[in-house]
């Protein structure tokens, strides 16, 4: 079974880039050979410097705590975030 890649981003135009995503319209896209790509979570934002912070805040993020945040299991957000190297 194929692991599922998580792909993090902004745009301001949601039904345009998942279009883009799932035609292949930009073959050096990330997603282009992971098509087709599915809509798990998505945040709006007013201010495009607060949007880029939470994507490179998020693309930091483990595997179970980005599948936490899809979830919407916000409670287990912290407990995720604890440092993987602790005993």
């Amino acid at each position: 079974m194929q692991s599922l890649d998580y792909y993090i981003g902004i745009t301001n135009d949601l039904e345009r880039r998942l279009w883009e995503h799932n035609t292949g319209y930009d073959e050096n896209c990330y997603s282009y050979s992971r098509r087709p790509v599915e809509l798990k979570y998505f945040e709006i934002f007013n201010d495009v410097s607060q949007a880029i912070a939470r994507e490179k805040q998020i693309k930091g993020w483990s595997r179970k705590k980005k599948q936490a945040l899809i979830a919407q299991h916000f409670d287990k957000l912290k407990e995720l975030s604890k440092s993987r190297n602790q005993k």
